[in-house]
């Protein structure tokens, strides 16, 4: 049993607690900022042994996420589209501009982690910024990490059959134990929602988009293992003991963000 994963899972549960449940957006926008700058830092650094990414771009980017609020919500949907190809075609410019001394290799690294960062981090702010927001980010937080604390404490205590080399810890057992967990523990949580804050979310909506979540989710880990593979290391970070870096802390709940904000558009 890791002892300093489970500690440091507790000291910071608190900080996430008061944020989300006394910040208002722009507070959460801002703090979601910050997680973004030191993800990307460890990302970059990451990346740094394979290519040379265009590091001012990503840090400049991760400071959009805090203007979320700022943008009037009739053009929100215009801007963050329109931040994609505009990232594309600055990174471009600096191929131009370098005479390739930054060749398409780096601006692919430096594109792939804004947008695997800051694009998909932006959706956990748009999330909270919704009707009810308060209630249904925490339904991220639960497919994410509610599925990674079961399947961890399910694959250690039953875990048999190794689930991928891209991430050897993980069991076949842990993953389908962190779903089910999943699952259950976000019917509890609509039960809690439906009776003492007036919500009336279907148990039967819930427990479906809980399943597909919790599969993202735990494919968004197979992706940040895969890029750590790649580059040879074994966490992004030591930043939270017994977790690595923020990267690998937020690396499932980022990556099931976007669907979860479709999802809940749909609700």
């Amino acid at each position: 049993m890791d002892i300093k994963r489970i500690t440091s899972g507790l000291l910071g549960f608190p900080l996430v607690l008061i944020i989300l449940i006394f910040g208002n957006n722009i507070v959460v926008s801002i703090a979601l900022a910050a997680i973004a700058i030191l993800a990307m830092n460890e990302y970059f650094n990451a990346i740094s042994k394979v290519a040379k990414p265009v590091k001012w771009l990503g840090y400049l980017s991760c400071f959009s996420i805090a203007a979320i609020p700022l943008i009037p919500s009739g053009y929100l949907g215009l801007v963050v589209t329109l931040g994609v190809p505009l990232v594309l075609m600055i990174l471009f410019a600096q191929v131009i501009a370098t005479e390739m001394k930054t060749d398409f290799k780096d601006i692919a690294f430096t594109f792939i982690g804004i947008f695997y960062i800051v694009f998909f981090i932006m959706f956990v702010a748009l999330i909270d910024g919704m009707p009810n927001g308060k209630i249904l980010i925490w339904y991220i937080i639960i497919a994410s990490w509610g599925t990674d604390i079961v399947a961890f404490f399910a694959g250690t205590l039953f875990g048999k059959h190794k689930f991928s080399k891209i991430s050897p810890k993980k069991s076949v057992e842990g993953c389908i134990a962190g779903t089910i967990g999943e699952i259950l523990l976000m019917l509890l949580y609509t039960y809690i929602v439906n009776t003492f804050f007036g919500m009336n979310y279907s148990y039967l909506v819930i427990a479906g988009i809980g399943l597909v979540l919790s599969l993202i989710g735990q494919i968004g880990d197979f992706a940040a293992s895969s890029i750590k593979r790649y580059v040879d290391i074994k966490d992004f970070s030591n930043l939270i003991p017994g977790h690595g870096g923020m990267l690998d802390r937020i690396d499932s709940l980022i990556f099931l963000a976007p669907f979860a904000y479709i999802f809940f558009s749909l609700m």
